[in-house]
């Protein structure tokens, strides 16, 4: 059972997420990019607040728990169609799917 966080694992959970938001920053479905700009803002800051509770208060438990929701709101915006994009490593998309 694994029941601890690590600096390591936080470190490839935040390298995981950076790259979602870089390739989802430039891959905003211009039919609606208002709602894929309010995603990308909301996983832009669970992100920021993931590491100000990591490096500010040595909390790594919310930390993580800031993580997981950048990475799920990067998620929910690929799967919806809002980012374009197809690197099934960062999103849970559809590679086979074509916009």
């Amino acid at each position: 059972m694994n029941s601890t966080i690590t600096t390591t694992k936080l470190e490839q959970y935040s390298t995981i997420t950076r790259d979602a938001l870089m390739q989802a920053k430039n891959a905003f479905d211009p039919q609606r990019r208002d709602s894929a700009a309010d995603f990308y803002d909301m996983a832009q800051r669970y992100y920021d607040d993931a590491h100000y509770f990591w490096h500010t208060k040595n909390d790594l438990v919310l930390a993580f728990a800031a993580l997981n929701y950048a990475h799920g709101w990067l998620d929910a915006g690929a799967r919806l169609g809002l980012f374009h994009v197809s690197d099934s490593r960062l999103f849970t998309v559809d590679t086979t799917k074509k916009y």
